[in-house]
């Protein structure tokens, strides 16, 4: 059974169910008809529970916001290249961070947030100085555990995408993950395939 997480002060928890609230805005549906990247932003909050049980408040709303309105800018916008997804995916975090930053600036958060408070969320949310900052290397893991847990199945039954890409794609995630990150991937329940995929990525 996962650990909740350490309750929320007042003012970060209004500011958690304004970040639900533009994820509700999502027109993509996920499953049991849930807007898609509500879905995706509980799914963060369970995987960093799992994670990081002590999470501070700053790294909590960032999990919740890792994809803030990501459906505004669709990877189709850019071109299906390596340069275009790093391109869209560098575009996705700065855009993310500054419309993050505006929300919690917001007068419905009382007391506010501390303006370097929210400038530590908006850069966990840019994924700043991972290789050195704690926090980021942990929503960094959040992140990949989501893609494996919720994300794996669908992604690679896409028809564009052949056994060696999703090797590929495997070794990358992996190689973004700490021990600990590894260590709940390891655990995780994946299916048959998946867990093949997984092995011939770690051999």
């Amino acid at each position: 059974m996962t650990t909740p997480l350490p309750p929320l002060p007042g003012n970060y928890a209004t500011a958690l169910n304004l970040i639900d609230a533009a994820h509700a805005q999502d027109p993509r549906p996920g499953p049991n008809d849930v807007p898609y990247e509500l879905h995706y932003a509980q799914k963060m909050t369970r995987w960093l529970a799992r994670r990081k049980k002590d999470a501070s408040p700053a790294l909590q709303l960032a999990c919740r916001a890792q994809h803030f309105r990501r459906w505004e800018i669709p990877r189709s916008t850019y071109p299906m290249t390596r340069p275009g997804y790093l391109t869209w995916r560098a575009k996705q975090k700065s855009v993310a961070a500054t419309q993050l930053t505006q929300l919690l600036s917001s007068d419905e958060i009382q007391p506010g947030l501390d303006k370097e408070e929210i400038e530590r969320v908006a850069a966990l949310v840019r994924k700043e100085d991972l290789k050195n900052n704690e926090e980021t290397q942990v929503l960094e893991d959040v992140a990949c555990l989501v893609f494996l847990d919720d994300q794996f199945d669908d992604f690679e039954s896409k028809p564009e995408i052949d056994e060696d890409k999703i090797i590929s794609i495997l070794q990358k995630t992996w190689g973004k993950m700490s021990e600990e990150g590894r260590g709940l991937a390891l655990g995780m329940e994946l299916s048959e395939r998946a867990k093949m995929l997984v092995g011939r990525a770690l051999a």
